[in-house]
């Protein structure tokens, strides 16, 4: 890594915005910019508009290029996920035009990337690091105008004459307001109403959103209202076709400060601006902020700057990697409040991977076997996506875990009211690989735990999906009071109908109950079930999660399992984060973690894997899954990761090779 001297920037995209980022490179200590990658080298104009760089023919060569140390990502939002993980696996530092990506999912998985690469990857919100900004900071740290009570904040213009296809407008390029400049005061709000915080921002815990979505779908103008833990209030407005005073406002219980177009300091190329403090008392003063420098100049010396540290990320008050997935996710959840989503997000346009890639496995670190009845090969962790609520999302996940030998996906009618059920539909239709992934599908919870449901739930389900079939099928509960034939007799009219094309069992089920199954499967020619999906994990359970829940610990248990031919699918294979520092004796915080799995006998199971973990440089959480993943193909775990890094941690686990030995150990304490 280059430690002294400058660094060699190269520019992704000769748009606009790459304009102001080279005039301020050529006013900061690392300008000036050595290249620009283009897919249009030829096009008019573009040595006068970048004069001394290199004109590089394409995306791809300017990440190749041995003589570029990083690069300024310019073009529209919806490629800037696929080229900044390019980068990072190029080897470059990256600084991302805003908004990162266009969801928090996206800008985690870039994110990701660059972890793995061990390089540098900032948000270019150049407000940020402004001296102005800095200010600002201190007047409130200060007290200037009291306690911080109420944010108003807008930036809005209008974009005439009014052109469908401009980037502005158009949905295919995730035009309108939130992305393009909503994310300025949303990220100002978080700053201001975090001042007092450690981490120097604070997230919204409640966000609500109006807006107006004009004929080609995105959002013209819109205003959101955010509260904060703390008791701060703030308003944000954007607009791409009105034009809006862009007056910050912060009003205090001793004042109010204001700024006029904060954004932009003094001007692009530099000059004063003025923070007016109006007291309580009608008092006023102001304070001048007189800055020569171009405003993007700052951006790139800090970028710089960490690089050459080896800092990954920009610090205080620069978007730092925690700060643009909390700003992101504001900036989601304004776009969910007003129905916004753009076409490259839906699994129609979104048939490839984040990186533009046709998805296919590429490694084997989730393994792979057979299990009875069923006639493909599949992973040995399945997947759940009851953490997501968007394709986009899902789908950066899904295709992850494909990619590293995954094909179990779990399902169910009673997920996020038949949502999980259209997002494993649309994911295998657009990747084309349903016949390669395995999909689990569940029904008949209670109250509606009877026979005749069964293919009800199942129509409804595959409905969704819009397939023909189910791999695996889970009663999502039992119901005593039925006789167990008829809820065989049920599932074996699926299988013969081939909307079952595998194995079938129930969740949540005794042991007595599952053998009156077998039993009645037997003598009566029936398919035989042989799958169970119960609890099993290395803290056993104390009390249920939910009423109804079983869990399948213990000798008796797999002794049954292996004497029967049955494989569990276990649900909260991980204890639901008991593994994790959020649990500890002592920590109550979480009231359900401690209700189901605090017991001495767990806090004990969970102090052999800390003490596992560390001579083997992995985490706790991830020996308790290499724990189940150990039981000798009789317990497929099921994971629910929130994002991708999440699956990629748990995925870590796959590389602990568990001896029979290490297993009653971390059971038991013996060998």
């Amino acid at each position: 890594m280059t430690t002294t001297g400058k660094i060699r920037w190269g520019i992704l995209g000769p748009g606009t915005i790459a304009k102001d980022f080279f005039a301020g490179a050529a006013q900061s200590d690392n300008g000036p910019i050595e290249a620009i990658g283009t897919r249009n080298p030829g096009k008019p104009g573009l040595a006068e508009s970048f004069p001394g760089t290199r004109i590089i023919d394409g995306y791809d060569a300017l990440l190749a290029d041995p003589e570029i140390d990083a690069v300024y990502i310019a073009i529209p939002h919806p490629g800037h996920a696929e080229w900044a993980i390019k980068a990072a696996e190029a080897g470059k530092h990256v600084l991302c035009e805003k908004p990162m990506g266009l969801s928090a999912a996206e800008a985690e998985a870039m994110q990701e990337a660059a972890r793995k690469a061990g390089t540098f990857l900032g948000e270019a919100y150049m407000y940020r690091l402004h001296p102005l900004t800095a200010k600002l900071i201190e007047l409130l740290k200060a007290k200037t105008i009291g306690d911080v009570r109420m944010i108003k904040s807008s930036f809005g213009f209008a974009k005439l004459p009014f052109e469908p296809e401009h980037r502005l407008f158009s949905n295919a390029l995730a035009g309108g307001g939130i992305l393009d400049v909503g994310g300025y005061p949303v990220s100002m709000a978080r700053l201001i109403a975090g001042v007092d915080e450690t981490s120097g921002v604070l997230n919204p815990d409640k966000v609500t959103a109006v807006g107006h979505l004009g004929e080609t779908g995105v959002d013209e103008w819109t205003s959101a209202l955010l509260q904060f833990p703390n008791g701060i209030i703030a308003e944000v407005s954007c607009s791409v076709s009105l034009a809006q005073d862009n007056v910050l406002r912060i009003i205090g219980t001793k004042g109010r400060i204001e700024l006029d177009q904060f954004w932009f300091a003094g001007g692009k190329q530099g000059g004063e601006s003025t923070i007016r403090i109006i007291g309580a008392d009608g008092s006023r003063s102001e304070v001048v902020v007189d800055e020569p420098r171009h405003l993007y100049s700052f951006e790139v010396d800090a970028a710089s700057d960490a690089i050459r540290a080896d800092r990954i990320e920009f610090t205080y008050p620069g978007m730092s990697r925690a700060d643009t997935l909390g700003n992101l996710r504001v900036m989601d959840k304004w776009r969910a409040a007003i129905g916004l989503e753009y076409e490259s997000e839906k699994h129609t346009a979104r048939t490839r991977t984040l990186k533009g890639e046709t998805l296919a496995r590429k490694t084997n670190k989730v393994a792979r076997g057979r299990i009875p009845g069923l006639p493909k090969e599949v992973s040995l962790a399945a997947l759940g996506l009851m953490e997501f609520s968007t394709f986009s999302g899902a789908a950066i996940v899904l295709d992850a875990f494909f990619e590293a030998g995954g094909n179990l996906v779990d399902t169910a009618f009673g997920y996020g009211n038949g949502l999980q059920d259209r997002l494993v539909g649309e994911w295998v239709r657009s990747r084309g690989v349903r016949e390669e992934t395995v999909v689990i599908g569940k029904g008949v919870h209670t109250p509606l735990c009877y026979p005749d449901v069964i293919a009800k739930q199942l129509t409804v389900s595959l409905d969704r999906m819009k397939a023909d079939y189910v791999d695996i099928y889970f009663m999502h509960r039992d119901n005593p009071d039925i006789p167990v034939g008829e809820f065989v007799d049920a599932m074996d009219a699926e299988v013969k109908a081939g909307r079952i094309r595998g194995p079938f069992g129930g969740s949540n089920w005794t042991r007595e109950r599952f053998d009156e199954a077998i039993a009645y499967a037997e003598r009566t020619g029936k398919t035989r079930p042989s799958v169970l999906s119960n609890n099993f994990s290395l803290a056993d359970m104390v009390d249920p999660v939910w009423a109804g829940c079983i869990a399948s610990t213990g000798k008796e248990w797999m002794d049954w399992l292996a004497e029967k031919a049955v494989t569990n699918f276990a649900w909260s294979s991980q204890a639901r984060g008991f593994f994790t520092e959020r649990a500890g004796r002592g920590k109550m915080d979480d009231v359900e973690l401690a209700r189901s799995w605090y017991s001495e006998a767990n806090f004990a199971r969970r102090d052999r894997a800390i003490e596992l973990g560390k001579r083997i440089g992995k985490d706790p959480i991830q020996v308790a899954l290499a724990y189940v993943l150990a039981q000798q193909g009789r317990v497929v775990p099921l994971i629910g990761p929130g994002s991708l890094a999440e699956l990629n941690h748990s995925m870590e686990a796959f590389d602990i090779k568990l001896s029979q030995d290490d297993a009653r150990w971390l059971e038991r304490g013996d060998k």
